[in-house]
């Protein structure tokens, strides 16, 4: 199972951040990003993203990269047309499909972030978060609830444990912060559910 490797501090050497390519309509989602890109940087904390130069993604990566940080983009070649590739990055991974992308930024990251975003950033996030379940891992996965973006996915997981489609201790997979000042004091003090490994990586 994986542990967070840490700078002796509790806090992470690299960072995976799930977030929209688009901008959204209110710009605390670009100041939440902006600021997350200088908070990761400050700390020296490599920022592992979609690779992306626009909306939130591109916010995200120019604020880190301005702040002087490492920021790794993980693209798949088929998104280079669409999604259009950031050509500052400090490295820029290529690889052959949606899944590699998903499995090459959780290799490269200690703990995952999530701001506003989409159906590929909650799709992004599901996936980490089963991956905790399974046992895979015990790496710190956050939601920054900017506008109260993410209360309504707490509120299902809340919803699916009283339903009895959830473990209660599961809900402790993914912590919830207001603020992106928050995150690095999240990913410190993450606990997340104790829990057996049901299957091997490669088996996902």
């Amino acid at each position: 199972m994986s542990t967070l490797p840490t700078d002796g501090e509790g806090l992470p050497s690299s960072v995976c951040v799930y977030c929209g390519s688009s901008l959204g309509n209110s710009a605390e989602f670009a100041d939440a990003a902006r600021r997350l890109g200088q908070l990761l940087a400050g700390h020296r904390i490599t920022l592992v993203y979609g690779g992306g130069s626009v909306g939130l993604m591109g916010v995200l990566a120019d604020a880190a990269l301005e702040a002087g940080g490492d920021v790794v983009g993980v693209l798949p070649r088929g998104l280079f047309g669409r999604e259009v590739a950031h050509g500052g990055l400090t490295r820029l991974i290529e690889v052959g499909s949606m899944h590699e992308r998903k499995q090459r930024m959780y290799d490269l990251s200690d703990a995952f972030v999530a701001l506003p975003g989409g159906l590929g950033t909650l799709e992004e996030v599901a996936e980490i978060t089963t991956w905790a379940q399974l046992g895979l891992h015990r790496k710190p996965i956050i939601t920054v609830d900017i506008r109260g973006y993410w209360s309504r996915l707490h509120a299902l997981l809340s919803l699916a444990v009283d339903e009895g489609f959830l473990k209660l201790a599961n809900l402790a997979l993914i912590s919830n912060v207001d603020t992106v000042d928050q995150v690095l004091g999240g990913i410190r003090s993450y606990a997340g559910p104790p829990g057996e490994k049901w299957v091997e990586l490669e088996e996902t």
